[in-house]
């Protein structure tokens, strides 16, 4: 007979610290320097890290950097094929709930990807996406209340995101300073990485598998 094992991440809920930062975003978009970066919990079941994601918070939003390296081919993304593109996907919930299964109006999926629109494909986008099974979904975003930035090189490329307050239904820094939080790098050249749990584990529509983001100062 053969025995069943259960992944470590699963025995777990991650709590990490989202520092504050004044000015999340410029011209030169947002710096977020190694202060800011956030684990990789995958590395606890021996799986390679080959992307770095660092967030900040302040009243105005959340900031998010993303470095992948390790590269030898050109990130593939489409404009009408999001869902499945090469690109950064992240999950917040501004109410922190995790003892639901199935996502309610707090909860939010972001894709954010480095190229796949615009002349040649070759600008970044940002799109809020509809998650599965949820009970009813955020209010539609604000035109330009997400700003994306992306810079690609012969072995990866840097993406860098602002998804600005009025984006989040119920984003709420008095009454909630943690939020239900997840990620996934998708790419289809070096596979998935994600927050804690791996794609076996249906993260993308439930938020009881999510960890928690601290706003701290």
């Amino acid at each position: 007979m053969t025995e069943a094992l259960l992944a470590p991440n699963f025995l777990f809920r991650y709590s990490v610290p989202c520092r504050y930062k004044g000015e999340l975003w410029s011209a030169k978009g947002a710096q977020l320097d190694e202060k800011y970066a956030l684990p990789f919990f995958g590395e606890l079941e021996g799986k390679r890290k080959y992307a770095e994601l660092r967030a900040a918070w302040s009243e105005h939003g959340l900031a998010f950097a993303l470095r992948v390296e390790g590269k030898s081919q050109p990130p593939w993304c489409r404009d009408s094929r999001i869902e499945d593109s090469d690109g950064l996907q992240i999950w917040i919930d501004t109410r922190n709930m995790q003892n639901i299964h199935r996502a309610g109006r707090f909860c939010h999926r972001f894709a954010l990807l480095p190229v796949g629109t615009g002349k040649s494909l070759s600008e970044p986008l940002a799109a809020l996406l509809a998650i599965n099974r949820a009970k009813e979904s955020p209010r539609e975003i604000p035109r330009g209340s997400i700003q994306v930035r992306s810079h690609q090189s012969c072995s990866g490329y840097t993406l860098e995101a602002l998804i600005a307050s009025d984006a989040l239904t119920g984003f709420n820094l008095v009454d909630q300073p943690q939020l239900g939080f997840f990620y996934a790098v998708v790419d289809k050249e070096l596979g998935p990485q994600t927050f804690s749990l791996g794609p076996e584990f249906p993260f993308d529509e439930d938020p009881s598998l999510w960890g928690t983001l601290e706003l701290v100062r």
